[in-house]
């Protein structure tokens, strides 16, 4: 599974990694976490607004920052 956070550096973004992280080792699944802070690569994936969640190349949000509950809700969809 590939997620990416996608943020410039701004405190939701870093937030928004750190419980993507937290979340797949709870879960224990096999995951590569990328944070995407160029803002040409960002506006490759047609968000208006950051932090984003991208999991296996699918914006899952972007804009908010997201809930334990919302991140793994996301996680096993794409499982």
């Amino acid at each position: 599974m590939e997620i990416k956070i996608l943020g410039t550096g701004c405190a939701k973004c870093k937030t928004l990694e750190e419980a993507v992280r937290k979340t797949v080792a709870e879960m224990n699944i096999d995951a590569n976490i990328t944070k995407v802070d160029d803002i040409m690569d960002i506006m490759e994936y047609g968000i208006l607004r950051t932090p984003g969640l991208v999991i296996d190349d699918e914006v899952m949000a972007s804009g908010r920052m997201l809930s334990v509950n919302e991140i793994k809700d996301f996680i096993n969809k794409k499982i």
